[in-house]
């Protein structure tokens, strides 16, 4: 039998996903706060999303990244929701192989999407305190919108391989994962071949995305200081750095859980599994949660937007 005839044969027709060790017992009470923080999610992103479609004034491209963020974060918990709320309402602990792949190549797709997205931000802000006269001209909606769809076609690419590496490795009946949900860095622990492939191209997709994207982050924000400190004085300084606060904080909402889920997968092999389920659930749930209220309070035009969007659908009632 040859080597792909092989590993054919030792694929998993089902994986085990769990919901939180030793609160098995209460899942169907976990399903609660779950399902506040998906209804709070889609509700916030949604939101946001509406307000900056449906606001010509928001048609800038501060608002339009933004727009854009919210999506990428809707797509994250929609990638999550039917495996987390199955095991806590339903006790449905199974996923077929390839649904988990597809739900593996979905949450990893929108998450190098969200990284791609906030560093764009970055750059928007850059370009906004360095050169504010022809702000508008250097970031024109075609490329803003082409600069999205580089961005999608970019996650799907590079996430596109990864299914296919895992499907040509055999897993020898080895199939429960540490998760409510299938990812790469769980999944890649199971099969019992040589995982040297998986793990290279592993690498350079988190080097290539998530490390570049944060470097490049990190430069942006130290040219934005240079620019203030050498331009501005005094209330200009407080007004330009003000603009950038709701992206520094996306930015650590996003990145400290990641930091800290990378952390757990690569050292913590022998910590208790409930700290592995609590860092995944952060890494995927408070980027999400956190980002809509931080821009609906940080950032007025947003607020006003709400505030009318409401307004108006009072005065229809």
């Amino acid at each position: 039998m040859n080597n792909s005839n092989s590993s054919l044969e030792f694929l998993p027709t089902m994986f085990i996903l769990i919901g939180i060790p030793g609160l098995e017992a209460e899942h169907v009470w976990m399903s609660i706060p779950f399902s506040l923080m998906y209804f709070i999610i889609f509700l916030g992103n949604g939101t946001i999303v509406h307000v900056i479609r449906t606001d010509a004034a928001l048609h800038q491209p501060m608002y339009l990244f933004l727009a854009m963020l919210a999506m990428a974060e809707i797509g994250v918990s929609a990638s999550t929701l039917p495996t987390v709320l199955g095991i806590f309402l339903l006790d449905t602990t199974e996923i077929s192989f390839d649904a988990c792949l597809l739900q593996m190549f979905s949450i990893h797709s929108f998450s190098i999407m969200e990284s791609a997205i906030l560093l764009a931000m970055s750059v928007d802000r850059f370009v906004a305190i360095y050169s504010p006269l022809r702000y508008t001209a250097i970031l024109t909606l075609p490329r803003i919108f082409g600069t999205g769809a580089i961005i999608g076609l970019k996650s799907i690419m590079l996430m596109a391989p990864l299914p296919v590496l895992l499907r040509r490795l055999p897993f020898c009946g080895h199939n429960a994962l540490s998760h409510s949900y299938c990812l790469h860095p769980n999944l890649i622990h199971l099969p019992c071949g040589d995982i040297t492939i998986n793990n290279i191209y592993g690498l350079f997709i988190v080097t290539s995305t998530f490390g570049l994207d944060s470097l490049l982050i990190v430069a942006s924000y130290g040219l934005i200081l240079y620019t203030v400190l050498n331009v501005a004085a005094g209330e200009e300084r407080k007004k330009a750095l003000s603009t950038c606060g709701s992206h520094v904080c996306a930015v650590l909402t996003y990145y400290i859980p990641m930091i800290g889920l990378s952390m757990v997968h690569r050292f913590g092999h022998h910590v208790s599994p409930l700290l592995h389920v609590m860092m995944s659930n952060a890494y995927l749930f408070f980027p999400p949660l956190v980002n809509p209220i931080v821009y609906s309070m940080k950032t007025k035009e947003i607020r006003r937007g709400i505030i009318r969007m409401i307004s108006e659908n009072r005065s229809r009632i």
